[in-house]
């Protein structure tokens, strides 16, 4: 580690000074790279999941395997980063002193970015690609899970750098995946300039908590669906299924059904036809939905526990309340939310205005399913990460949220 760690320093000023040029060109070729590699990925990826077949669950399978497709896309986002603008070398603000004295906010490359990541082989060449685009080293981590399909996408990525002279230390894997080298990487003081953790409640509170190099909180979704009494139900029931069923294993999947009582005996059945009924009749897996009482009286479900409201299912399970109006919907947000993604459907311009307005989260959605809070679907390439907190970075972090600044000052003989 303490290898790869002064390795991955020592090519921090090699990255910095990289023109936009070159990193396109990089870019591009770690996705050829990727593409030229994919059956040793592939071939790397179905030992990663014979191995996780008796450990995870069926959604968390899908989020492990590769197939061509999927290396494509990979691929496909690679080059979408080299295609944005540079993030490197910005001036955000100047202005000029009275003396002639110049002074210049320019954007700057974090340095060393540090990822641990779980079972999700994409993050491997998703985080390559925007560290490098951001003038950043990065140091991956991922889960144990899906180690030989990382190792094998990293070995494709520094091949591709390898063939237009960087250097292959751009971009570096963790070859320990127990719980030592994530402690390491959480108090490598002097060598990590960022942390970002990528996956659920307990890495990220781990890193929280442990780490000594700053860290940024990313993540874990309670996301919410608010159906206020205006709404068109037959779009709410859409922008439901969409936000449970499309990938349930993801962060901005919903959670959490919050129904106004107004409209809850004529709503929830559609609900149940739609996430239940007729997904049985499809062969598809049913949702369980954890009802509080008064959903209860109307639907037939399982009684809501106490950690119901308060739980990342990444799973078939969907948590429902019917709530008395707006305020209490935005209220119980607040209780129960971790900051990432609610939605309000609603036919009132009032309404919509007070949910924006108070609920405190990364992302708020009108009308439209929680599943777009999503780098690529930002327009940013594709993500480090969400961020669920406030400073620097909130929501998808793409290649801005991976500068930091610094001042350049231009004189001529001034002094002070």
């Amino acid at each position: 580690m303490t290898e790869m760690l002064t390795a991955a320093k020592a090519a921090k000023p090699e990255l910095a000074r990289l023109t936009t040029d070159q990193k396109n060109a990089a870019l591009n070729a770690m996705a050829d790279a990727l593409l030229e590699n994919t059956a040793a990925i592939l071939s790397a990826n179905a030992l990663d999941l014979e191995a996780a077949k008796a450990t995870v669950s069926p959604v968390m399978l899908d989020r492990l395997m590769l197939n061509g497709s999927r290396i494509e896309a990979m691929a496909k986002g690679i080059r979408e980063v080299a295609a944005l603008p540079d993030p490197v070398g910005r001036v955000l603000e100047s202005h000029e002193r009275g003396d002639g004295l110049r002074i210049e906010k320019v954007s700057v490359p974090m340095g060393v970015i540090a990822i641990i990541y779980e079972s999700r082989p994409n993050v491997t060449s998703d985080a390559a690609a925007l560290a490098l685009k951001s003038g950043n080293v990065c140091v991956l981590r991922g889960g144990k899970e899906a180690f030989r399909s990382a190792s094998a996408i990293v070995d494709a990525l520094r091949m591709g750098l390898k063939q237009v002279g960087i250097t292959e230390n751009a971009v570096n894997l963790v070859t320990d995946t127990t719980r030592a080298s994530a402690t390491a990487l959480m108090t490598a003081n002097g060598y990590i300039d960022l942390l970002i953790p990528r996956g659920g409640a307990g890495l990220i509170n781990a890193c929280v908590r442990q780490a000594t190099v700053p860290c940024i909180a990313t993540g874990t979704g309670i996301c919410h669906v608010y159906v206020e009494q205006t709404a068109d139900l037959s779009m709410a029931v859409s922008i439901i299924e969409n936000a449970k069923t499309s990938r349930p294993s993801v962060c901005n999947a919903q959670e959490v059904l919050l129904v106004d009582s107004a409209i809850a005996p004529a709503f929830l059945p559609m609900v149940y036809e739609a996430l239940v009924e007729k997904r049985q009749r499809s062969a598809l897996t049913p949702v369980e939905l954890r009802l509080d009482e008064a959903a209860a009286a109307i639907i037939p479900g399982t009684a809501a526990g106490a950690q119901d409201f308060d739980t990342e299912f990444l799973d078939y399970i969907l948590a429902v309340k019917c709530v008395s109006g707006t305020e209490e919907a935005v209220a119980h947000i607040a209780a129960h939310s971790t900051g990432h993604s609610e939605a309000i459907v609603t036919q009132s311009d009032a309404a919509a205005e007070l949910f924006t307005a108070c609920v405190d989260s990364a992302a708020v959605y009108v009308n439209a399913s929680t599943r777009f809070t999503d780098g690529g679907e930002f327009g940013l390439g594709c993500e480090m990460g969400i961020s669920t907190q406030k400073l620097h970075a909130r929501g998808p972090m793409g290649l801005r949220e991976l500068n930091s600044y610094k001042y350049v000052i231009r004189g001529n003989g001034h002094i002070r």
